[in-house]
């Protein structure tokens, strides 16, 4: 194995690069410049690169890289090179490496997680090696916004796999994820009938007074005890303080460990009916991320990249998480899917996000062994 100062040396600087690179979702100059970025290097690591258009949001990196067995399915390995930081945010907050901490916008979700993967293929090309199985490799530009664009393609490379490892960050204390809520966003829509509110108010219908009584029947949809919660997160409507509101509405963000519990609140969201007479309702949205469930094959996964930490002189322990991923896909179709694969840090999405430096050379030599033996 190389020495791993020289690892640390060469992934913190593709790390500060990566960071130096601004990539907010949405800002499609930014995030393809990314994207041309890692294409560039993926490519230098051995892999077959091909750039997906994503009018709107930027551009998909896909790589492939062969396998010293051919005939293996392939093992299918994710990441997202867009933040949640608008730009700008990095001459506030540029890359710096103090007290152990690497930080910079989009540092731990997840730069830290691509440096690692790039700084992988890369070792593995310098000394003459290749994963055991084919790899499938997909760097999605808007995941951090839904994964709308990319969903098809995350889809097709893992029909097939033998498995996913996502380098999203790891949970605290370094722990790999292996089950992820999933997540629908729903937006309602009241629409009542406007009046004044001092000269004839009987004559409306308050789209507010209706709407707040649906918040309250969405909000009674949650289920903590089963993972489930229900969260009602923006609201607006109305014109003016003396007129009663022919409109309101408002977003609603749900999660949700299973699919059955997925299928119970969309079901419930969807018979929604009026409160009032003659108000009316319209219901948009729906399930945007299945859950990756808790599975016995995604816990083989794990146990496979287990015993590797243990190996390799660390504890790799396992949780699980409310926030999504393109894990969340890939474990849907039934392939064993492992996240949390990225460096330890914190602070993800906020001021604070940082990645633990010493233990970036770790992560490599992790998943350089599981792709060799995986």
């Amino acid at each position: 194995m190389p020495d791993s100062d020289i690892v640390l040396s060469s992934v913190l600087a593709r790390l500060e690069r990566y960071v130096g690179l601004e990539s907010p979702s949405g800002d499609v100059a930014r995030t393809s410049a990314l994207a041309g970025v890692l294409a560039g290097e993926l490519a230098q690591a051995g892999a077959e690169v091909t750039l997906h258009d994503a009018p709107g949001w930027g551009r998909h990196v896909e790589a492939r890289v062969e396998g010293t067995d051919p005939l293996l399915a392939p093992l299918v390995l994710l990441g997202h090179l867009d933040t949640v930081f608008p730009a700008g945010t990095l001459q506030a907050r540029p890359f710096r490496v103090a007290e152990g901490r690497a930080t910079g916008p989009g540092v731990f979700d997840m730069k830290a997680g691509l440096a690692v993967l790039v700084e992988t293929l890369g070792l593995l090309r310098a000394a003459g090696e290749r994963p055991r199985r084919p790899l499938r490799i997909l760097v999605t530009c808007d995941e951090e916004v839904g994964s709308g664009s990319s969903r098809a393609t995350i889809e097709a490379l893992a029909t097939g796999a033998a498995g996913t490892l996502v380098l999203e960050p790891s949970l605290p204390g370094g722990a790999a994820k292996t089950a992820r809520k999933g997540v629908a966003t729903y937006r309602l829509r009241a629409l009542g009938r406007a009046a004044h509110a001092g000269v004839e108010p009987e004559k409306g219908i308050s789209a507010i007074t209706e709407l707040a009584r649906q918040v309250l029947a969405v909000q009674a949809l949650a289920a903590p005890e089963r993972g489930t919660t229900v969260t009602v997160g923006l609201i607006g409507g109305g014109s003016a303080s003396n007129v009663v509101p022919a409109e309101a509405w408002a977003e609603v963000d749900v999660r949700f460990a299973t699919g059955g519990e997925a299928a119970r609140v969309d079901a419930a969201v969807r018979a929604l009916a009026p409160a009032l007479p003659g108000a009316r309702l319209e219901v948009a949205g729906g399930v945007n991320r299945p859950p990756l469930e808790r599975t016995a094959a995604g816990i083989a996964l794990y146990q496979a990249a287990r015993a590797v930490a243990a190996e390799l002189g660390f504890e790799l322990p396992e949780g699980a998480t409310g926030g999504g991923s393109d894990g969340n896909f890939t474990a849907a179709l039934g392939v064993p899917t492992l996240d949390g694969l990225g460096p330890q840090g914190g602070g993800a999405h906020a001021v604070h996000e940082h990645v633990r430096v010493d233990d970036l050379p770790r992560r490599v030599a992790l998943l350089r062994r599981l792709l060799a033996s995986l």
